[in-house]
């Protein structure tokens, strides 16, 4: 299994049970580790036969900013589920923080693991 990962992309979505946290979007910083076979792109040199970063990070990006989630287990849930099901991914490790929650804190968050 190979992994293509994708770092610190943030994005602006709907994200908290405050009232404070609700009347905007917020940033939050996503890393992911996509669990897939790069052999045949390795093989073909074809971007086709593999998972395209760019496509995943645009996706994400129009998906998070359309939706509520009062948790980050559950836009993590949500971005795990999106990568299993829509880019064939065989495992997924998703990290989602938020920045600058509480004084003194840089980031608060959650990692998760999946797989098919």
């Amino acid at each position: 299994m190979d992994t293509i990962f994708i770092d610190d992309l943030r994005v602006q979505t709907w994200i908290g049970i405050y009232p404070r946290e609700k009347a905007m979007q917020q940033t939050v910083e996503i890393s992911l580790q996509i669990g897939v076979s790069t052999a045949s792109a390795g093989a073909s040199d074809d971007i086709r036969d593999t998972v395209d970063y760019a496509v995943v990070v645009d996706r994400l990006r129009v998906e998070l900013g359309e939706q509520h989630f009062n948790l980050l287990e559950k836009l993590a849930e949500h971005v795990a589920t999106l990568l299993l099901e829509e880019f064939a991914a065989q495992r997924v490790r998703v990290s989602v923080a938020k920045l600058g929650m509480m004084p003194g804190v840089r980031r608060v968050g959650v990692v998760i693991e999946r797989s098919v």
